[in-house]
């Protein structure tokens, strides 16, 4: 009788450690709650002036940026300083180009001089036209954001019998993006401040936080380290 006792025991405790291993089909697994637990030795509490700086919101713009790789740039900075994409937006805007009113190509210096000396006697201001290679000596009068302002400015000129101009695009529109950060807390802020050699360089500026309500904080007073 006692050895039946025995042998019945050790059979239950195989099956009791067979079920819990999961040996046995239809084993209860562990709660996933148990699974997703926070690790105590990874939470500290915050201090007062931590609280203050979560509590506290800002707004900060930067850029303008033209082109593509300051763009991505800005983006893979701002991430490696932990400020997740989720904190800031992309505005991108059709930039200006320059457009210039422009004497033709000048066929010889002789050419030239008699240029600049009608126009120093009419009191209109020149200039040498510069980065442009295949076009020298050519000497720029004035220079707009539009093509259409460059165009009414040679017409203009040419109402008052001045010929030999033309309109001459010097630099083509660009698109240009804006990073905006509209609820940056103080800790968030001083992360973006630590960011060396920043790709928008000085253009940075603040702007109107988002009037947004914060999702609620967790309970309690601990945070994650």
């Amino acid at each position: 009788m006692l050895r039946a006792a025995v042998i019945l025991l050790f059979v239950a405790n195989v099956l009791v450690l067979a079920w819990q291993r999961g040996w046995i089909a239809g084993a209860a697994q562990p709660a996933p709650r148990l699974e997703q637990q926070l690790n105590p030795d990874r939470l500290s509490l915050l201090n007062q002036k931590a609280v203050t700086q979560l509590a506290t919101l800002s707004c900060v713009e930067l850029g303008p940026l033209t082109g593509e790789e300051p763009v991505r740039r800005a983006a893979a900075a701002l991430t490696t300083a932990g400020i997740p994409s989720s904190a800031w937006q992309m505005h991108t805007a059709d930039g200006a180009g320059v457009w210039a009113l422009a004497t033709i190509k000048m066929p010889s210096k002789d050419f030239r001089e008699r240029k600049e000396d009608t126009y120093r006697s009419a009191r209109i201001a020149f200039e040498p036209l510069q980065g442009f290679p295949d076009e020298q000596p050519t000497l720029v009068l004035s220079k707009h954001d539009s093509e259409a302002a460059a165009q009414a400015a040679l017409d203009a000129m040419t109402r008052r019998n001045y010929k030999g101009l033309r309109v001459l695009r010097l630099q083509a529109p660009q698109a240009s993006t804006t990073l905006r950060l509209a609820r940056l807390d103080g800790l968030q802020v001083g992360k973006l401040d630590a960011i060396a050699s920043p790709p928008w360089g000085s253009a940075r500026k603040s702007c109107e936080a988002d009037a947004t309500p914060p999702a609620p904080a967790p309970t309690g007073s601990a945070a994650s380290r």
